[in-house]
């Protein structure tokens, strides 16, 4: 299990494939795992990099206020730990929104950027509806067991056609979010993250290849978000997933697989 010293934590990380550098950045509270689904597609032809933010999966968990800059500094880090001069950078969720603060920081490192499913902060993000919110950040989550927590998760991740199409795929997304259960204080510190980010002003800062993609179904990050997030990044692609939730790169794989690499292949610093 590889793990590297990085801006002051121990950082979790697994890398699949040779070629350039892709660097997968996951959402609020969920470990590395949770790409397993997408990363065969993507190691094909890249050098696949997935990783546990600060206070999920195998990294460290410190009980300590952290930013969306903390954590991009964490995969900063990282990258540098084991050699990477720059990457393709992809994040989803809450990893959109550290991805935003790589890309500003870090712009030299960037040689594309993929935003999923995800918003620009406060308080010019459309907001999602008071169910999901009180699933993301409620008090409620203190009281469940961790499978509670997961199973209440499925609903506001796919839709139900997928569900009752796919009960080995959700039964699957239950199991890898229970392998390395995120601490209460993990998902307190990620929270007050999310709450203080804004990345409004500053996106037209972003000079890298810019894909901003969601699903039309999504509870979690309403798709208006998006579209938000391409009107303000200097020529950003959009693209749109039919019918297709906040996990859309498990519940549409195929066509978000399409997309992702379409939009990487373009960009490749080495052909």
């Amino acid at each position: 299990m590889p793990t590297v010293e990085a801006n002051g934590i121990n950082i979790y990380y697994e890398t699949h494939g040779e070629g350039e550098a892709l660097l997968l950045v996951n959402g609020y509270g969920d470990s590395s795992r949770r790409w397993l689904h997408l990363i065969p597609s993507l190691s094909r032809d890249y050098r696949v990099v997935a990783f546990d933010n600060r206070g999920t999966g195998r990294s460290d968990k410190p009980d300590v206020r952290c930013t969306m800059e903390t954590m991009a500094a964490d995969a900063a880090g990282l990258l540098e730990a084991i050699d990477i001069n720059a990457a393709h950078v992809f994040g989803v969720s809450m990893g959109g929104m550290i991805a935003q603060e790589f890309a500003l920081h870090y712009p030299d490192k960037v040689i594309s950027l993929i935003l999923g499913c995800t918003h620009c902060g406060e308080p010019n993000n459309v907001s999602s509806t008071p169910e999901a919110m009180a699933l993301l950040f409620g008090p409620e989550r203190a009281n469940l067991t961790p499978e509670q927590n997961a199973n209440d998760a499925v609903p506001f991740l796919f839709s139900q056609e997928f569900i009752g199409n796919n009960a080995d795929v959700v039964e699957e997304f239950i199991a890898r979010t229970l392998d390395y259960v995120t601490p209460l204080h993990g998902y307190r510190r990620q929270a007050q993250a999310i709450w203080a980010s804004d990345t409004y002003d500053r996106l037209p800062q972003i000079t890298a290849p810019t894909l901003v993609m969601a699903g039309t179904a999504d509870r979690i990050v309403p798709v208006e978000n998006s579209t938000v997030l391409a009107s303000r990044i200097p020529d950003a692609e959009l693209v749109i997933l039919k019918d297709s939730g906040h996990g859309f790169w498990i519940d549409a794989l195929e066509d978000a697989s399409k997309a992702v690499l379409d939009f990487l292949g373009r960009h490749r610093r080495v052909r």
